[in-house]
């Protein structure tokens, strides 16, 4: 009995230490909120990024497969271009290739037209792909250096926890190890906002490197068919033949008729 009171006074007069993310946030001060608003910034632009751009190339894309064969079929180059939206990309590069195409005209020099023709054409391919990767640095950035802005936190947390307890003169392992872990909460979230910003910048930039593609050989098409004046055109496919009907028999017979036989 007399044991039992006495264990009941100690746990009364050593209140238990409550541990959590609010606890570690206090204990790193003024410069670990600093940190966390840094980082809640970083995830926020990252994934703002990453839904603008994904449905930013799903309109360049979608549009190219809808419109491509129209344009094509089209009677001359400014007709197909009014197939494509007109702040389009395609259209940005149609526009061009046509401007480019009647001052080529004006030139003497034969190499000097199409090398004019294809400086052109490039140059508004460059301007479109730049376009098009446009926040991607911003996602490289964060995946780079959020662990380390989370480190940061981490280590002031640890040190403005290492001087409390040295402050109070006590080093038991209850004293020590609750600190040091909430500290290491900042670390973890650097990982969390590093972890997604690399997706999505590599998800990104793969999809850019189909549309860039997709513009190269638009490019090179656009270029052939306006030097040949409208004569090279790429091979469209075709529409789907229809069935072909069954043959008849060569001689038909009535019902209940026997062949006749060759004598």
């Amino acid at each position: 009995m007399f044991i039992e009171t006495l264990a009941n006074a100690a746990a009364a007069a050593d209140p238990a230490t409550s541990f959590g993310f609010m606890e570690a946030m206090e204990e790193g001060g003024p410069v670990a909120w600093a940190i966390l608003t840094v980082m809640i910034i970083m995830s926020v632009g990252s994934f703002y990024i990453l839904i603008t751009k994904y449905f930013e190339q799903n309109k360049v894309m979608k549009e190219y497969r809808a419109n491509r064969a129209a344009f094509w079929r089209a009677g001359s180059m400014k007709e197909g271009a009014t197939k494509f939206d007109k702040n389009s990309a395609w259209r940005q590069l149609v526009d061009d290739g046509i401007r480019a195409g009647d001052e080529s005209e004006k030139m003497t020099d034969s190499l000097e037209s199409h090398d004019w023709l294809h400086g052109t054409l490039a140059r508004s391919e460059s301007a479109i792909n730049a376009k098009l990767a446009g926040g991607l640095p911003f996602l490289a950035t964060v995946g780079a250096t959020a662990p380390f802005v989370g480190l940061l936190g981490t280590v002031i947390g640890i040190y403005r926890a290492l001087i409390k307890i040295g402050a109070t003169g006590s080093a038991s392992i209850d004293q020590v190890a609750g600190p040091v872990g909430e500290a290491l909460i900042m670390t973890a979230i650097g990982l969390l906002v590093a972890v997604p910003a690399v997706f999505a910048y590599n998800y990104l930039q793969s999809r850019n490197r189909s549309i860039a593609a997709m513009l190269s050989g638009f490019s090179t098409d656009l270029q052939a068919n306006i030097t040949s004046n409208g004569q090279v055109k790429p091979a469209m496919a075709a529409a789907a033949p229809a069935k072909a009907a069954k043959t008849a028999p060569a001689a038909a017979r009535p019902a209940g008729a026997t062949p006749t036989k060759k004598a």
